[in-house]
């Protein structure tokens, strides 16, 4: 599934696009011998995680969720939410606070991960036959982070990808003082 990620971040490229918007992640494989460690987490092992750099390097902005793992043993980050040069984006309630399924970081190599946060409980959405409801979950957090910086790049198109990531960032609400729970917290879309 990794190497399908990668053929299909190419392909978007060829394509043109500007934005990977990417709401899974890889910890645990069928096949254990397969599995990452949280000490393999540095952006640079997981080949999804080398693909989203290599989007990112290539000019793309890629946004991922930074995994709903928490409350489970593992915690931490799902690749590519590693990876270099990208956003990753955690999940808080309607007051602003992280939700208790949003993972944590650091990345191995001891990075701000995740940079952002967005809404990810009880996101309004449609449900199967156009019926409303709601979603939680790191997977809804990222959109929104895809929708701000889409605006953004729109009333700033003369910006690169890592200028807009990097105005982004420094718009949010713990720029000054990030964590590995909040990352970066919450863009200001007046700010950035």
């Amino acid at each position: 599934e990794e190497y399908n990620w990668l053929v299909a971040a190419e392909f978007a490229d060829s394509l043109g696009a500007d934005i990977i918007q990417s709401s899974l992640g890889y910890s645990r494989f069928d096949a254990s011998f397969q599995d990452y460690t949280p000490d393999m987490l540095d952006g640079k092992t997981a080949v999804i995680s080398r693909a989203a750099g290599m989007a990112a390097e290539r000019g793309m902005l890629v946004v991922s969720s930074a995994g709903n793992y928490g409350q489970q043993a593992w915690r931490t980050l799902g690749a590519p939410a590693d990876a270099h040069g990208i956003i990753s984006v955690g999940a808080v309630d309607f007051q602003g606070n992280r939700t208790g399924f949003s993972s944590t970081g650091p990345s191995a190599d001891g990075r701000v991960k995740p940079e952002l946060m967005a809404l990810g409980r009880e996101v309004s959405l449609v449900l199967k036959d156009d019926v409303p409801g709601t979603g939680s979950g790191t997977s809804f957090a990222a959109p929104l982070i895809s929708g701000l910086a889409a605006s953004l790049w729109e009333k700033h198109p003369h910006l690169r990808a890592d200028g807009l990531r990097k105005a982004i960032i420094m718009g949010a609400a713990n720029y000054h003082r990030p964590d590995f729970l909040m990352g970066y917290g919450i863009p200001d879309f007046e700010k950035s």
